[in-house]
């Protein structure tokens, strides 16, 4: 399945795929990310079940990066370029460190490969960085993916004002970038970077299970999402 990132797409992550078949995820979603590493049964069987509409990114999240996956990289990232090859995943989110790596540079030609793109992902789960190492870090996600994705925790209003000054800076470079701040403090984000630039935003599909610390519900990130693209100046 095709899904472009020239807009935003807001993903609704789970770790069932069976909740691909909530009316919300064919109301309020663009994509399903279907966190593998969390899957209560094998999550490569599920994949060959999968029969929805809605387009998948695969994610396989590295215990280090603060998955469960604890498989070294060489099977972890050999799962992610076998659900590549499936018809319904249009992206496979492999970690920026992993992509650094030379197996993690092949992994994501084999991606391109299948037909599929790759998130370059980072995660900050104790601060927000620097502005300088933010733009840095987003510019080289964005160079080995077709979308650099960055997630930081924010503690305070400074933190999430930092990252979307990143996100605006980033876009208007040309890079393709997906951002958001983990916690209280910059749950916001997540509504208010799309305007910025960020072309990615993720929601539970059920609330209860949320995948990061700070994310809305899937119907409520939708309509704030919408509201500020409808009402940018609001």
């Amino acid at each position: 399945m095709d899904l472009s990132f020239d807009s935003f797409v807001l993903a609704a992550a789970t770790a069932d795929l069976s909740d691909a078949a909530d009316p919300r995820v064919g109301e309020h979603a663009d994509a399903v990310e279907f966190r593998m590493d969390l899957a209560d049964s094998d999550p490569e069987s599920a994949l060959g079940a999968y029969d929805g509409d809605v387009p998948l990114v695969a994610t396989n999240r590295a215990s280090w990066e603060g998955g469960d996956c604890d498989d070294d990289d060489e099977d972890r990232l050999a799962t992610l370029e076998r659900a590549a090859e499936r018809d319904a995943v249009a992206a496979v989110d492999i970690e920026l460190d992993s992509l650094l790596t030379p197996r993690g540079a092949t992994a994501a030609d084999r991606v391109r490969e299948a037909g599929a793109s790759v998130v370059a992902s980072f995660h900050d789960f104790e601060g927000t960085p620097a502005a300088s190492e933010l733009r840095e870090t987003l510019h080289e996600a964005a160079t080995v993916g077709d979308v650099g994705k960055v997630a930081v925790t924010a503690t305070d209003d400074h933190d999430a004002l930092r990252l979307l000054e990143a996100t605006n800076a980033a876009t208007t470079w040309g890079d393709t970038v997906a951002t958001m701040a983990m916690g209280e403090a910059g749950r916001h984000t997540r509504a208010v970077a799309p305007v910025y630039g960020s072309k990615i935003g993720y929601a539970p599909v059920r609330p209860a299970e949320a995948t990061a610390p700070g994310q809305y519900d899937l119907e409520t990130l939708s309509r704030l999402v919408g509201d500020l693209e409808r009402n940018p100046d609001t």
